[in-house]
């Protein structure tokens, strides 16, 4: 009698703690915030990074000028190829008004800081410690990725995969000011 009796009150416990999950599940679904999916013509998500350089970053700052996010990770070989080009692109836009920033997704200072002074490119870089920038402008798996963004604030248009130099000049040309 004693054992249905403790047998009953697990029972009743482990069907409580299943209750509970259940309609803590169905509240947070019911009730979490909707997230936005970035698209042409949205408003770009401002942020903050910290760049390597100890430099603050945020996309308020660039108000203005036309924004090149870029989007890659050390282990992607097409953001390697990539990056040469954006580096010599950069070099002819940014007296034009044209900003880029390339954003590495949560690797570690040492690991970034040493690809790019392999890859000896010279434009600012920053580490989405948090990937709470890539969840803003909902950026997969899929790198390189690109955000390219008006001087009004606006994105202009989202490029994944790796992009040729003349592509590169291409898009840089269609962010510049006015």
């Amino acid at each position: 009698m004693e054992k249905k009796k403790k047998r009953s009150i697990v029972r009743g416990i482990i069907l409580s703690v299943l209750l509970v999950a259940i309609v803590y599940t169905v509240y947070t679904t019911a009730t979490k915030d909707k997230v936005q999916i970035l698209k042409e013509g949205s408003t770009a998500p401002d942020f903050e990074l910290v760049g390597l350089n100890g430099e603050t970053y945020r996309l308020s700052d660039f108000k203005g000028k036309g924004v090149f996010l870029n989007f890659w990770g050390t282990w992607c070989e097409p953001c390697e190829r990539e990056m040469p080009a954006m580096d010599r692109q950069y070099k002819e836009f940014k007296d034009q008004g044209v900003e880029l920033l390339a954003i590495n997704l949560k690797q570690s200072d040492f690991e970034v800081q040493s690809f790019i002074s392999n890859l000896g490119v010279n434009f600012p870089v920053a580490i989405d410690k948090t990937r709470s920038v890539q969840r803003a402008y909902n950026v997969g798996v899929a790198l390189p990725a690109t955000v390219l963004i008006t001087p009004e604030g606006k994105v202009k248009k989202i490029i994944t995969g790796e992009m040729k130099e003349t592509a590169i000049a291409s898009y840089m040309e269609s962010i510049k000011p006015e």
